[in-house]
């Protein structure tokens, strides 16, 4: 029963940012300034970094929840890199009773997570150079803020945690829900410590981080 402002309203006040990376305030996204327009999502659960993998679990364990968060938006295709197999499925089941979203798996190919070659693999239209994906009638979002918007407008949750990857060498790789907040060394605790000779330890992926 609420109207897209006050969807919008919701978003804002519960601090919603793209957890893609680049915390992006999502609110923003999802206001087009005059002359634009949103002619359709593109949901970005590619997650195409080696190593990261707190968006594939995210698909597999919580997928009802990022289709209801997606169904508060409009017509929507959903890219996921197909070396995520359950991802694929567990959002495909999802998504069956929901209208206007697609669930497309995508070879898997470096950087195709990121926005613009998201944009061109999952609907062929060229974002200009120096231009923005709303210049072509497209918003992206990150499965997890699909994820964070739906327990925003369910619950009245705020944006207080995510999940996170740690991995590479440590003894447990692991994928934790968080409170941002958390110190790393906590993380690296949980993933049951570092490994002998460890020498860098990065914070993202290892491609971008």
């Amino acid at each position: 029963s609420l109207s897209a402002a006050e969807l919008q309203q919701i978003v804002r006040d519960a601090g919603i940012v793209g957890l893609g990376g680049a915390t992006f305030p999502t609110s923003v996204k999802l206001s087009p300034p005059k002359g634009k327009t949103i002619e359709m999502f593109v949901i970005n659960g590619a997650e195409c970094e080696p190593y990261l993998t707190a968006d594939h679990r995210l698909m597999v364990e919580h997928a009802d929840r990022i289709i209801d968060g997606i169904r508060l938006m409009k017509k929507t295709i959903i890219g996921i890199e197909n070396n995520k197999p359950d991802a694929v499925s567990a959002m495909t089941a999802a998504a069956a009773s929901a209208e206007g979203i697609e669930v497309r798996a995508l070879p898997v190919r470096y950087p195709q997570g990121g926005e613009k070659q998201l944009i061109y693999a999952t609907t062929k239209r060229k974002v200009p150079c120096g231009g923005l994906p709303l210049d072509v009638g497209v918003v992206v979002a990150n499965v997890g803020t699909c994820y964070a918007i739906d327990r925003a407008i369910r619950e009245g949750r705020p944006l207080v945690e995510r999940v996170t990857t740690v991995g590479g060498l440590v003894n447990k790789p692991s994928n934790f829900l968080v409170r941002i907040g958390t110190p790393i060394s906590h993380l690296i605790e949980a993933a049951g410590g570092m490994e002998d000779g460890v020498k860098q330890l990065l914070s993202g992926g290892p491609m971008m981080g």
